[in-house]
C-alpha cells in the first residue's frame, strides 16, 4: 500500500455517499442534518483523488439510511453522487441520485411575499424546470430559484 492510499475503516451498517463533487461534502452533511450529535460515527473525506474525476468527497454515516427526502436534497447539491447502503459490512443496495420532477417540503421559497412563507399552513413545493441546470420554480409564486441560495424548510 502506498503513502497516497486512503485508509478508512469499513462500516457495519449505514450509508456511504460517494462521488460527491470535491468541496461539497460539508454542505451535504449540513443539508442532511448530520452533525454527529446522535453519537453515530461519521467519516468524511474531502478532496480525495478519484479515477473518474480529479477529486471527490466521500461520506460514511454509520447506522443511518437515507430516506427519499434525503436523496432529493442530495440530488440538488451532489447530482452525480451514489448512495451505498451497507448492512453487516456488505453492500446491499447501490443507487444513483436522481432529481425528481417536484420537491416538496424540503426548501423554502426565497420570495418573502410567497404564500408558502406566510402564517398559513402551506408547505412549499418546487417544480424542477431544468434538471441539467438545476433550475427550480416555486409552484405558488412562480419565482425561479437559485439552488445555491435555498434555505431548508
Amino acid at each position: 500500500m502506498s503513502e497516497s492510499d486512503l485508509i478508512v475503516r469499513k462500516i457495519k451498517n449505514g450509508t456511504v455517499i460517494d462521488h460527491v463533487e470535491a468541496g461539497k461534502g460539508l454542505k451535504v452533511l449540513s443539508a442532511l442534518g448530520i452533525d454527529g450529535k446522535d453519537g453515530n460515527v461519521i467519516t468524511i473525506a474531502l478532496n480525495v483523488p478519484s479515477s473518474k474525476v480529479a477529486k471527490k468527497d466521500v461520506i460514511k454515516v454509520e447506522n443511518r439510511f437515507l430516506q427519499d427526502s434525503d436523496t432529493n436534497k442530495l440530488a440538488l447539491i451532489a447530482p452525480k453522487a451514489t448512495v451505498n447502503i451497507i448492512k453487516e459490512y456488505k453492500l446491499v443496495e447501490k443507487r444513483r441520485v436522481t432529481l425528481p420532477n417536484e420537491i416538496e417540503r424540503i426548501f423554502k421559497c426565497s420570495n418573502p411575499d410567497c404564500i408558502s412563507n406566510s402564517d398559513e399552513e402551506i408547505e412549499p413545493v418546487m417544480d424542477v424546470v431544468d434538471k441539467t441546470g438545476l433550475v427550480l420554480r416555486c409552484r405558488f409564486c412562480t419565482r425561479i430559484l437559485d439552488v445555491n441560495e435555498l434555505k431548508y424548510y
